[in-house]
């Protein structure tokens, strides 16, 4: 597995990389492959409704076996079937008035992708006292076709499609696996799907100015988008294994024509844990070491 992912990573062939590679590759599955999820903990200071809410989000990466014809992990048989990807469990807690938010986003990302070169699935759902929405693409044959169940009379049961683009949902896994191939300069990419949903948009690529910086310590990557008054900027560790220090996005803080309001989120804590094994009362303990208080 390791040299397989360091000959994606560097263009080597499998067989005897050198040195410096496989203790690329031994550092890689030390951290991924121990049997333990990344959980960490961001303090939240949410845009919605024109104003700022206070609010957790958690962003969960572990490594599972998928399988990408069914396009779910898997769990029997045959583990030739399957491919290994980084999966990112991204959630978002917050209250406006005295209603809460909660937002879910699962994207699943090839260890090895240069087969694909793309996230193979990513879904969405989102849930207040309103109702609730779930989306989901799925990549088959070189486009990603796209799912919406929504109780809003605007948006409905729809299905919907478009050529394999970039998404933005995806670039939060490729920082953990290999941020040397974030895409910079003009692209396409979709922006992610809990910004569509908050703000009621069509799921599409837009174009986006990517650029890239660094202090030499922490990294910053950000998306301007020219069609769509929406920034992001993802601020990450520069050494492996690149833990996401903090991120922001700014956008119409209500709907689009009012003043920008922006979101940030910023890391607390991080456990490295085997969390679905912890699920009795004796493990507690465990979201007060997180630092959870929303939970």
């Amino acid at each position: 597995m390791y040299s397989l992912f360091l000959a994606v990573l560097l263009g080597l062939a499998p067989a005897g990389p050198p040195p410096d590679a496989r203790a690329a590759g031994e550092r890689f599955g030390r951290y991924w492959y121990q049997g333990k999820a990344e959980l960490t903990r961001y303090e939240l200071d949410q845009a919605r409704y024109g104003e700022m809410h206070k609010g957790e989000a958690v962003l969960i990466f572990v490594t599972e076996p998928f399988l990408p014809d069914k396009q779910v992990k898997l769990e029997h048989g045959d583990l030739s079937k399957g491919v290994t990807v980084l999966k990112l469990n991204s959630v978002r807690k917050f209250f406006t008035g005295i209603y809460p938010y909660s937002l879910m986003t699962s994207t699943f990302m090839p260890v090895s992708f240069a087969a694909t070169g793309r996230a193979l699935k990513v879904a969405s759902s989102s849930q207040e006292w309103c109702g609730q929405t779930f989306t989901q693409l799925n990549l088959r044959g070189g486009r990603y076709e796209g799912a919406l169940r929504s109780y809003f009379e605007d948006e409905g049961d729809r299905a919907f499609g478009f050529d394999a683009a970039w998404l933005e949902d995806e670039i939060w896994t490729r920082i953990r696996l290999a941020p040397g191939t974030l895409p910079v300069g003009h692209i396409e990419i979709v922006p992610g799907l809990q910004y569509a949903r908050l703000w009621h948009k069509d799921v599409r690529p837009e174009k986006a100015e990517a650029t890239l910086r660094s202090d030499g310590r922490e990294n910053v990557y950000s998306l301007d988008y020219s069609a769509i008054p929406r920034k992001l900027s993802i601020r990450y560790e520069a050494a492996f294994p690149h833990k996401i220090v903090s991120w922001e996005e700014t956008q119409p803080g209500a709907l689009d024509g009012s003043p920008l309001l922006t979101t940030k989120a910023v890391a607390t804590r991080s456990l490295m844990l085997d969390y679905w094994k912890r699920h009795g009362n004796a493990d507690a303990p465990y979201r007060k070491a997180l630092g959870l208080t929303m939970w």
